[in-house]
């Protein structure tokens, strides 16, 4: 079974998309992210990536904005897992997440730049609650928001973080992030076959059902979930017809499952 995973980037406390990472094509989509975190919910999702574009960049220029209250609120409100990635540099930055009540953190350019600190916070976290976000293009890591190429092959720094005890990648192709023309499920492939333990979850370029079934075809290769946006927000899959997307400010939000998910287990154990 596939899992999918609704992506909230937030921007200036805002729930925003970008294309193809770029800052300047933004598309605004809910003034209140933690509303929108619940309407997933209501939608019946298991589980909520977060990325805090703001954090990513390194801030605001005045420092004014940060997601970090948005982020505890949307934690203290559902019943789910939610995954945080963007800005998280040091142990610290991890600590503090997981107090707001993040179930697991993704580290970004912290894995490219300071590799031993993925060592040091899977050993003190473990590594169901602490993963690594490989950002591609044409096969190069990015770092610092997409924004800066690293010179590090995607699969290799893969392979490298592996020996360090990450079992779970979340792989982005940013040429194809926000597109909706299809995965590159290729790259997932490609990555896979030099895996032995970790799993990867897709992300980049849905945008039908379609996409979900060719996604589902790399399941040999460790992929067992995927994060979709833009494809969500804009009503692309038939089943949403049969939720409350177009009805949702008419919604009760606080509609869902009373169960204690995160105790449940809904994420299964990577380690």
């Amino acid at each position: 079974m596939m899992l999918v995973i609704p992506a909230i980037d937030l921007r200036g406390g805002r729930c925003v998309r970008l294309y193809q990472g770029s800052y300047e094509r933004e598309t605004v989509y809910f003034d209140d992210p933690v509303k929108m975190a619940k309407l997933w919910r209501v939608q019946n999702a298991r589980v909520l990536h977060v990325v805090d574009l703001d954090a990513a960049r390194g801030g605001s220029p005045d420092g004014t904005e940060d997601n970090r209250s948005v982020i505890a609120r949307i934690c203290e409100t559902l019943d789910i897992p939610i995954q945080v990635g963007g800005g998280i540099r040091t142990l610290e930055d991890i600590q503090t997440m997981l107090d707001l009540g993040v179930y697991r953190v993704v580290l970004g350019t912290a894995a490219v730049r300071n590799p031993d600190l993925v060592s040091e916070a899977i050993e003190r976290h473990s590594c169901s609650r602490v993963v690594v976000g490989i950002d591609a293009k044409d096969g190069e890591v990015r770092v610092e928001g997409w924004t800066e190429g690293s010179g590090l092959d995607a699969v290799e720094f893969a392979q490298d973080m592996e020996a360090r005890g990450v079992r779970r990648f979340v792989y982005t192709d940013i040429s194809r992030d926000g597109t909706l023309e299809g995965p590159n499920v290729d790259a997932y492939r490609e990555l896979g076959k030099h895996l032995d333990k970790a799993h990867i979850t897709a992300s980049g370029g849905v945008g039908d059902y379609r996409d979900l079934l060719r996604i589902k075809e790399t399941a040999a290769y460790g992929v067992d979930s995927v994060i979709i946006g833009r494809a969500l927000y804009e009503n692309k899959f038939p089943c949403q017809q049969f939720w409350c997307w177009n009805r949702k400010e008419n919604v009760d939000l606080d509609r869902y499952s009373t169960a204690k998910l995160r105790e449940a287990g809904v994420l299964p154990s990577d380690c």
